[in-house]
């Protein structure tokens, strides 16, 4: 490829995080991320986004200290064909420290979100399980079936426990949670999210816990009962996963849903004299989340990035290719 057209090429950048202190949350993200965001507890990062409740910063390259947000809105076509004329993210990735547990919540679809809540999108959502201490749990879907005045009634009176189907959680372990799935992330589980970009959460229950102010929480009971799925939800179990093994690094499909591919990367170039290579096409964005390790990352004529554990990619469609050198692991999420 000669200069002109790597030139024409679409470089990658890093993307800084906005933190948010939800009262469930712990410390993790600084002490073992070094986030060193000024927040305690520091409960998620929102480490790829453009929604406004939340929206990341570019933090190199030609577009530093812009949004990425705003960025989109200048150059659309960084999103890539399949979202022309889109101009604003269609996922969001996040890191999320449970030093306690969640709320109970539910999420609606976008059929719900785009009639009930101004045009919004609904939330699909994947975890994928970083770290977790070994009595870790998450709540996914009801045991068994229920019905609405058995449900209503149980969340007026805090009986509603009883009903939830409770999951041991393990380092490694991945959950998707459609649409209308009650659920909620135990205490001691460390997680990355991958989702629709939307904030629209209802809360079911939330252990008549109070915030710094003093005050409850607010619980949307009604809404969610307006989108929760009653049935009993089957056990979930982890899918067979299957390594594929490329010069420099091996990869396994996690997800693949309708608005999100996920894939683990391990890159090991130690005894490798050839880097791994990674490059968008023109149809779609890509982003890399480093879980664990650090490595560089070379693209152009000769520019550097530093990857350490934590650090969030993004690499716009039809990029330039880039090389990973290191020991590392990400995940490697496709719109």
């Amino acid at each position: 490829m000669t200069s002109k057209n790597l030139s024409l090429k679409n470089k990658p950048f890093l993307l800084k995080p906005v933190g948010k202190d939800y009262l469930w949350g712990g410390r993790r993200l600084n002490d073992d991320f070094s986030k060193d965001i000024p927040l305690q507890p520091l409960a998620e990062t929102w480490e790829c986004s453009t929604h406004p409740d939340g929206p990341s910063v570019v933090a190199s390259g030609e577009f530093k200290g812009l949004s990425l947000a705003e960025v989109l809105h200048l150059q659309p076509k960084l999103l890539g064909r399949h979202y022309a004329g889109l101009g604003e993210l269609p996922i969001l990735i996040k890191l999320i420290d449970a030093k306690k547990d969640l709320s109970v919540q539910v999420h609606p679809d976008d059929e719900y979100a785009f009639q009930h809540e101004q045009g919004q999108r609904g939330k699909t959502e994947m975890w994928y399980v970083l770290d977790a201490s070994r009595d870790s749990q998450l709540v996914y879907g009801f045991s068994h079936d229920i019905n609405r005045a058995v449900l209503e009634k149980s969340l007026y009176d805090g009986t509603v426990e009883k009903y939830l189907q409770k999951v041991p959680v393990h380092s490694d372990d991945i959950f998707f949670i459609k649409p209308g799935t009650v659920h909620a992330i135990g205490a001691g589980a460390l997680i990355a999210e991958i989702q629709e970009s939307s904030n629209l959460t209802y809360r079911l229950f939330d252990y008549n816990r109070v915030d710094k102010n003093g005050k409850k929480r607010e619980l949307h009971i009604e809404k969610a009962l307006a989108v929760v799925n009653m049935q009993g939800s089957a056990r979930p179990k982890q899918p067979l996963r299957v390594l594929k093994y490329r010069r420099g690094y091996a990869a396994e499909m996690l997800c693949r849903c309708k608005y999100f591919q996920v894939e683990r990367v391990l890159v090991n170039t130690e005894r490798c004299r050839e880097l791994a290579s990674f490059q968008s096409n023109s149809d779609s964005f890509q982003v890399l989340l480093c879980t664990n390790g650090c490595g560089i990352m070379t693209f152009g004529d000769g520019e550097v990035l530093l990857l350490f554990r934590g650090d969030c990619v993004f690499l716009p469609a039809d990029s330039v290719e880039v090389k990973v050198h290191g020991r590392l692991q990400m995940l490697l999420v496709r719109g």
